[in-house]
């Protein structure tokens, strides 16, 4: 399964601060308690941050990678003050009676390291950096923040000349990303006089690869009305499943090479709003708890799905508005402008195909009494959660109505 991705925050005013988040989609006792504090927090505005763009879209594909937009979210706190530093946090869902500024970063700081560094079965490239122009005074109390939690560079850049700068940032990505992601920035984008990237890229190995002389062309069918062609995986294999008592719905649980674990839900037909407005850390943890493991003939479609979504009317409706107001308190990143939000955009990118390790093979003779395998056919419209199972974090969820 192959993740590519790439989130943009963007500030637009006469000022021309802007911020963007490119993706191309892992210690000790204290470093761990530090990350799974944010766990919970993080998972819990990751489900409020789906619903709510899952309701504004309703018969649309819908695809985000919540963990990293919770975490530029946060790297952009170090520059508020005030009640928008108060605001955003809690909009992104910590109770800061219980948990410091200086916590919630630190926590993210050892996430960040965590998922670039804990697991190197997963191809994670994650990353930050600063552009500036060069008339803009940068307090050197964000620069060092941003570098000690976030590990982002500041770099100057030319916004005079917006095609030389907006070569220059898609150069630096490009080289970071070792080619994943290019042309994030075009000729013709506003320009600016601050842009502060995230990028992460991310490819995941099946730890049981389908076989892609297997992949045929199926019906899907998006509704009622509406049947496209598709090619579908297919594997018959020893897998972790479930047929939800209480939940109208079928969930199946594949596993990286790692610490991806991917769950696949697929609703009963008419009860997608059911099972996404149950979806909750316990809903999580009982799947987990209850799924079993057995022969099933598995089909799952190979899909691309791209989308974009302008996050700031959901975000406020969150209670994260000060940002997008002239009340927005920005004076953490400079003393000159009088800032404020007025978009927030995140584009994602899913590529689900057959890629899996190369098999291994020993010989052996066993009898066994083989029962007939379940079919479970992913043929109509469904759920993709992905998460990182080492510091529980959601790497990304999805909503596939129409994978064509």
């Amino acid at each position: 399964m192959l993740l590519a991705l790439y989130t943009c925050l963007l500030w637009l005013s006469t000022s021309g601060l802007w911020i963007v988040q490119a993706e191309d989609l892992d210690t000790d006792v204290n470093t761990r308690s530090h990350h799974r504090g944010l766990a919970p927090t993080n998972v819990d505005f990751a489900f409020s941050l789906y619903k709510h763009l899952v309701a504004s879209a309703p018969n649309k594909n819908i695809f985000i990678s919540p963990v990293s937009i919770s975490m530029t979210l946060a790297m952009l706190s170090l520059g508020t003050c005030g009640h928008t530093q108060t605001q955003l946090l809690q909009g992104l869902g910590f109770n800061l009676t219980e948990i410091s500024e200086a916590e919630i970063h630190q926590g993210f700081q050892h996430l960040q390291h965590l998922l670039r560094e804990s697991d190197t079965s997963l191809e994670m490239i994650l990353g930050n950096a600063l552009f500036l122009d060069s008339s803009l005074e940068l307090l050197e109390s964000f620069s060092a923040d941003i570098k000690h939690y976030y590990e982002s560079e500041a770099l100057a850049a030319d916004f005079q000349d917006w095609a030389r700068a907006s070569r220059q940032i898609n150069e630096y990505i490009k080289n970071k990303t070792q080619g994943k992601i290019e042309d994030l920035f075009s000729d013709l984008d506003s320009p600016a006089i601050l842009i502060l990237v995230n990028y992460i890229f991310f490819k995941g190995t099946w730890a049981q690869p389908f076989d892609p002389e297997s992949t045929r062309e199926k019906n899907f069918h998006v509704n009622k009305t509406t049947t496209v062609k598709v090619p579908m995986m297919f594997q018959s294999s020893t897998i972790k499943y479930l047929r939800d008592l209480l939940l109208p719905c079928q969930v199946v649980q594949l596993d990286y090479v790692g610490n991806g674990t991917v769950f696949f839900i697929l609703p009963d037909e008419g009860k997608m709003d059911t099972v996404i407005a149950s979806l909750s850390r316990d809903t999580i943890q009982r799947w987990s708890q209850s799924l079993t493991r057995g022969l099933v003939d598995l089909y799952l479609p190979k899909v691309s799905i791209s989308g974009a979504y302008d996050l700031g009317g959901v975000l406020a409706d969150m209670g994260i508005a000060d940002l997008f107001s002239d009340r927005a308190n920005f004076s953490g990143i400079t003393p000159e402008a009088q800032l404020k939000v007025s978009k927030v955009v995140h584009e994602a990118v899913l590529e689900l195909d057959e890629k899996g390790v190369k098999a291994a093979a020993s010989t052996g003779v066993t009898l066994n009494l083989v029962s007939e395998p379940l079919t479970i056919s992913f043929h109509q419209p469904f759920l993709v959660l992905i998460f990182d199972h080492f510091t529980w974090s959601s790497l990304f969820l999805g909503k596939v109505v129409n994978p064509a």
